[in-house]
């Protein structure tokens, strides 16, 4: 996966997560605040229709308390009530039932078929004994019960919420009921609006969610562009540098041959012909001519080797990189009369190859700028190893300079030569100056063998 495409997957990842963590928390509130207004509308109607039904239970025993008081019959007092009781309805499921406390049916003017019958051991589809349970509250609880019976209008058996009473004088029950199919579809819509409310909120969210997944795609798409164009820019960049920097190189290399190698070839040239000549004719100064071109021929060969030495040690290939840099701190000592310590505090075991020449190239890079610029009497050159590699330190008393500036001028090429050599190879790259003391600090990684 490239970079821009980590970059917009690392910033639209965490905002769908987010987004998704937001979508079940609202769920799981929406859920929980509709079942509690479930619960709360539930309960306001319960609390209604109870305190209906005890108006209902009321309005029957105001209309039978003449009967119960008066001078009639006592059979055919009981007589009237059951009959005026049965004309009282309300609504096509409302009306009054009348049982004896053993449970048999005296009156149920939706179901005659009950009338007289024994119902003691009648059970509902839930296994409740509803009669008894109905004498049990009336006698003993307060009055509500809660069970299943045959609708009249639908023909169909659904919970039913019964207020009962008991009549003393009579021994009988007397008690109505509401069927709570109502109740149960006001909550049921209760729900329904709290799952219409989920699927709009999730809607809007995911909406939300689209349009902000849109602006990061476009902003990394731009952000893409920008960086693809900058790269083109530097790589341009970086590409004429390495030009100009190989033809620095091939410069050097020919000023060095033309200025050192050639001249002293064509000198030992002239004195080998100018040899032969003389002993031509016999002059035994040919022979000290002949031993002049000689040695010259021996300082042609040292500088060739200084040459090659320069391009690639081969103490590098040989010895190792502790070697090759103490050959070059020795070197740089003889050649610029300057103190130079040497610490090397490595294993004997051999660096990786890339770890090795760039640790070489940088100590070489920075040597020259000590030569060249620092006006420095002691170089420190430190090799040793760290947690994370191989540290090298270079250290001089020269005059110093501005560390922020001086990689923005021209001169501040060998520099930036160093920081990329280490960035390349993921190392770290730190300078500080000062008069008196300057220091470039490298940690390169070293991968385990």
């Amino acid at each position: 996966m490239q970079l821009k495409h980590k970059i917009v997957a690392l910033s639209i990842l965490p905002l769908l997560l987010a987004m998704a963590l937001i979508c079940a928390l609202v769920i799981v509130q929406n859920q929980r605040l509709g079942e509690d207004q479930a619960r709360l509308i539930e309960n306001a109607i319960l609390a209604s229709k109870r305190a209906e039904l005890k108006n209902y239970v009321a309005m029957a025993l105001s209309v039978i308390a003449p009967l119960q008081t008066g001078g009639q019959d006592d059979a055919r007092a009981r007589q009237q009530a059951l009959e005026a009781l049965a004309k009282i309805s309300f609504g096509r499921d409302g009306y009054f039932f009348v049982y004896d406390t053993r449970g048999r049916n005296l009156m149920h003017p939706r179901q005659a078929e009950l009338v007289g019958r024994d119902l003691w051991n009648l059970t509902d589809p839930h296994g409740l004994p509803a009669v008894q349970a109905l004498i049990e509250t009336a006698t003993h609880g307060d009055g509500f019960q809660r069970y299943a019976w045959q609708k009249p209008s639908t023909g169909q058996v659904t919970d039913k919420l019964a207020y009962v009473v008991i009549l003393e004088p009579w021994g009988w029950m007397l008690g109505t009921g509401i069927y709570l199919e109502d109740m149960e579809q006001a909550t049921r819509q209760v729900r329904d609006e709290v799952a219409g409310g989920i699927r709009s909120t999730m809607l809007a969210i995911a909406t939300i969610a689209l349009v902000a997944v849109l602006l990061v795609f476009a902003g990394g798409l731009t952000l893409s562009v920008r960086e693809h164009r900058l790269a083109d820019s530097k790589l341009q960049a970086l590409n004429r540098r390495i030009v100009h920097l190989q033809e620095e190189e091939r410069s050097r290399v020919s000023r060095e041959l033309h200025d050192g190698i050639s001249q002293l070839l064509v000198s030992i040239k002239f004195q080998f012909e100018l040899a032969g000549h003389q002993l031509e004719a016999g002059h035994a100064a040919g022979l000290a001519i002949l031993g002049q071109a000689t040695e010259r021929l021996g300082s042609a060969i040292g500088e060739i080797r200084r040459i090659s030495h320069d391009l690639r040690p081969s103490l590098l290939d040989t010895l190792g990189l502790p070697a090759a840099i103490g050959q070059l701190a020795t070197e740089f000592e003889q050649r610029c009369a300057l103190g130079v310590v040497y610490r090397n505090s490595l294993p004997d075991a051999r660096l990786p190859d890339e770890v090795a020449v760039a640790l070489f190239r940088i100590v070489q890079e920075a040597l020259t700028n000590i030569e060249r610029h620092a006006g420095a009497g002691s170089v420190l050159i430190d090799l040793e190893p760290c947690v994370s590699g191989v540290q090298l330190l270079v250290q001089d008393d020269g005059i110093g300079f501005d560390p922020q500036s001086i990689e923005h001028l021209q001169d501040g090429i060998g520099l930036r030569n160093i920081r990329e050599r280490v960035e390349h190879l993921g190392g770290r790259f730190s300078l500080s100056s000062s008069t008196g003391r300057t220091g470039i600090r490298v940690i390169l990684p070293v991968p385990a063998a």
